[in-house]
This record gives C-alpha cells, sequence and structure tokens, in this order.
C-alpha cells in the first residue's frame, strides 16, 4: 500500500428526510422503535425518531461512487467494486431533517492488488462527527476476459 498524502477528498451532503427512513424500513424490514415510532422514542434518551445505521452506510457508498470517476487520474482504467467497510462506528444519531456530510478520502492505494483504501467520516449540520469506517474497494480491469 502507497500511502496518499495529497489526495483531494470528495463530498456528499443530504438532509436525512422521514421518507429516506421510512422507504430505508420497507425495503430491509428493519421496522425498529428506533426508526418508525415516534413516540416510544420519545421516552428514550434520544428523544425522537433516529435513522438507521446501515442507511448512513449507504450514504459512504454514494460517497464512494464519486471517488470512482476519478478512477483514471489515480492510475485504473477501470470499474471499482466495494469490497467492504472496516471499523465502523456510530458515534451519535442522527435524526428526521438532520443534514449530514460525507467526507470521503482515498488514504492508500496499492496498484498490485489494484485497491484503495479511503477514510469515510459523516457530519451533521453542527460538524458534530456522527459516523466513520475504512472503505476498501477493488478495481477491476475494463480488459475483456
Amino acid at each position: 500500500m502507497v500511502p496518499l498524502l495529497d489526495a483531494a477528498p470528495v463530498t456528499f451532503s443530504k438532509t436525512v428526510g422521514e421518507s429516506d427512513v421510512y422507504l430505508y424500513a420497507g425495503i430491509t424490514g428493519d421496522l425498529s422503535p428506533n426508526h418508525v415510532n415516534e413516540e416510544a422514542m420519545r421516552k428514550t434518551a434520544f428523544g425522537s425518531r433516529i435513522a438507521h445505521g446501515a442507511l448512513l452506510i449507504g450514504y459512504m457508498s454514494a460517497a464512494s461512487t464519486l471517488i470512482v470517476t476519478r478512477g483514471l487520474s489515480i492510475g485504473f482504467n477501470s470499474n471499482a467494486v466495494s469490497l467492504g467497510y472496516d471499523r465502523v462506528r456510530f458515534l451519535k444519531a442522527v435524526r428526521f431533517g438532520d443534514t449530514i456530510t460525507v467526507t470521503y478520502t482515498l488514504t492508500a492505494i496499492d496498484e498490485e492488488r489494484r485497491r484503495s483504501v479511503a477514510k469515510v467520516e459523516i457530519h451533521n449540520q453542527s460538524r458534530e462527527l456522527v459516523a466513520v469506517a475504512t472503505h476498501i474497494m477493488k478495481w477491476v480491469s475494463n480488459a475483456a476476459v
């Protein structure tokens, strides 16, 4: 792995709406009261419904697609596929109406294995860090097999 010292990050911002959470809950079947029962959540330390942590990973993925367009500039004529997220942590709750910004920064390139590693951070509108992860991508050759 070759560390990247001057890689410019990409960002993705979105206001997390009730429809985002309910559509995600419907697709996954995760209808936990944490996400869909305002009355129950008012009685908790959170005070209101919160977004799914896995939905935040989806927003991380959206940011990773922005870095793929830089594929040629980092030396790969290829398509990228996610190998996974490591060290995922949800540090603060994301509530309905919060505007999150995902910052995706390439930190290392392994040219031999055609992999990239990135630091991913999500901040809310108050600049509070709400989630972090390390993302690994594999750059698959566009050459015909």
